[in-house]
């Protein structure tokens, strides 16, 4: 069996981000090759993988990106097991690196991501490969995309929330879009407006309405009327524009935007948060 040097060790632990111990093990496994140590290494992730999958990953990093001319979001969740893991420098820069993938090639789904090439390999692969390098279940949890005249992002909570949002304009002032997209990290509203709203929603708080008017003793006739009018505050409080703006409870965000410039409103919006 070849020796194997430290200058090897390091170059495949600059490769995969594995520790010294497990990278000089893969290289003695292999007889010093390299790529037969990275499959080494790969092999003990999906092994590990495997162990961990029924595992519960609700901590992590979420990150969004807006592209340079400001057309395209993306905004990306990467899960673990602990806090300490996510709080880890290599993990976010993992992230951040997804996150870039994401924005660069623009998938139509997270299968389409994980499909992409990181470094030679798969995303799919790679993120294996880290299971194996961490010691815990990692996986790619969520991936959104919009594009529009205007996309502004905004991370929140340390990295525990992000959210992309589309404008109809562009050029408007980002402290503006900036606003509103704290707005839907805050109040976590369920669409843009009402017609948004899932029809599964709207007749499930149309049932909740009805049935707490019953107990309240209100007659039959009355009914449907009384649940119409907890629904419209339901839309009042649960959609995006329609809510009360944070920042001045005197006008709703729909308002606030018609104040920053004529006619602007938002086209869509993507909230990821871990858990």
């Amino acid at each position: 069996m070849s020796a194997i040097s430290a200058k090897d060790v390091k170059k495949l632990r600059d490769v995969t981000g594995a520790g010294m111990m497990d990278c000089k093990k893969a290289l003695v496994e292999s007889n010093g090759d390299m790529d037969g140590a990275i499959e080494f290494l790969r092999k003990k992730g999906q092994k590990l993988s495997d162990k961990r999958a029924d595992r519960d990953a609700k901590e992590g990093c979420v990150l969004a990106k807006v592209s340079a001319d400001g057309s395209k979001g993306v905004v990306v969740r990467l899960s673990c097991e602990t806090d300490f893991v996510s709080k880890n420098e290599d993990f976010v820069a993992m992230t951040d690196k997804i996150a870039q993938l994401a924005l660069d090639t623009f998938p139509a789904d997270k299968e389409a991501l994980l499909d992409q090439d990181f470094g030679g390999i798969s995303l799919r692969d790679k993120i294996i490969e880290q299971v194996g390098v961490i010691g815990e279940k990692v996986e790619v949890a969520e991936y959104q995309k919009l594009e529009a005249p205007q996309v502004v992002s905004y991370i929140h909570m340390g990295n525990k929330a992000g959210v992309i949002l589309g404008l109809s304009q562009n050029g408007v002032d980002s402290a503006a879009g900036r606003d509103v997209a704290m707005q839907v990290a805050a109040m976590h509203p369920v669409a843009v407006d009402k017609d948004g709203v899932d029809s599964t929603i709207v007749e499930k708080e149309i049932e909740i309405g009805m049935d707490i008017a019953r107990q309240e003793g209100k007659p039959d006739a009355m009914l449907e009327k009384i649940a119409m009018g907890k629904l419209n505050k339901f839309f009042k409080e649960r959609t995006l524009l329609n809510q009360a703006f944070v920042k001045n409870n005197k006008q709703n965000i729909s308002q606030y935007l018609d104040s920053v410039s004529s006619g602007l409103t938002v086209t869509d919006f993507k909230h990821v948060k871990l858990g």
